[in-house]
């Protein structure tokens, strides 16, 4: 038996954990960070909760006798996937990383790229103004709290808790969108900027086909770096090969 721990919050890690929880060989864990009030719990026995940092972690995988840890966290998690590098590595346990591919820009895409969240704060502070749906999440929202010469729709699962611009309407939801449901909102708000994370996959894509469509410009956050040398697939079904070609 195969004990494996999943660092998740994602699509990819509730589907590591439906393909390991049904195969006898494996015995599977889904660790979630708690930053979302209502998750979207995987099958099989869940935790919910830091760890206490790569130290913490690193304790949690020896007193739990796990065999791997699978990091299927957020692209933009960069903290948690440096604590779990480390914490594997002090541990002495493999670890496998699933990173959805980036979206890139089609030919009739208009983007500016920036680095990171304050990034796009500052871009948007040289311009002249206007109207902006953001999606960078409610824990980077207050980033543009200044910029009262933006009228902002601020979309996010649970209520930022920080200050918010002066003016913004604020949308609570949760994906997946549709393109004909995404181009509505574009149309109905009056967007002509759209500020997002590069998060990649489908479930949250269909903003930038409307985008497209609506000729409304991207600023899009680049993904930070992540860990060195750690082992990298692409989808859960691609980590549950390697982790049964490694048992």
């Amino acid at each position: 038996m195969t004990h494996v721990l999943v660092l998740g919050g994602t699509a990819e890690a509730r589907e590591i954990a439906r393909l390991l929880h049904d195969d006898d060989g494996f015995e599977v864990l889904s660790s979630l960070a708690g930053r979302v009030a209502n998750p979207r719990l995987p099958v099989g026995p869940t935790r919910i909760g830091g760890f206490g940092g790569p130290s913490g972690l690193a304790t949690f995988l020896a007193d739990g006798a796990f065999d791997a840890l699978i990091d299927a966290t957020h692209p933009f998690a960069a903290t948690i996937s440096r604590s779990a590098a480390s914490a594997a590595a002090a541990a002495g346990l493999p670890l496998l990383a699933v990173v959805r591919p980036e979206w890139v820009p089609a030919e009739d895409d208009s983007w500016t790229r920036v680095p990171t969240v304050p990034a796009a704060a500052a871009e948007l502070a040289r311009r002249p103004g206007g109207r902006a749906m953001l999606t960078t999440g409610r824990q980077d929202a207050h980033e543009f709290a200044a910029l009262d010469d933006w009228w902002f729709l601020v979309r996010v699962v649970d209520a930022p808790s920080g200050p918010l611009p002066r003016r913004h309407d604020l949308l609570r939801a949760r994906g997946p969108y549709t393109i004909d449901s995404e181009r509505a909102l574009l149309h109905e708000h009056r967007i002509d900027l759209l500020v997002t994370k590069n998060s990649g996959g489908d479930l949250v894509s269909a903003k930038l086909a409307a985008a497209r469509e609506l000729g409304v410009e991207v600023v899009m956050v680049d993904r930070p770096a992540r860990p060195a040398g750690v082992p990298v697939v692409a989808t859960a079904a691609q980590a549950y090969a390697e982790l049964v070609a490694r048992a």
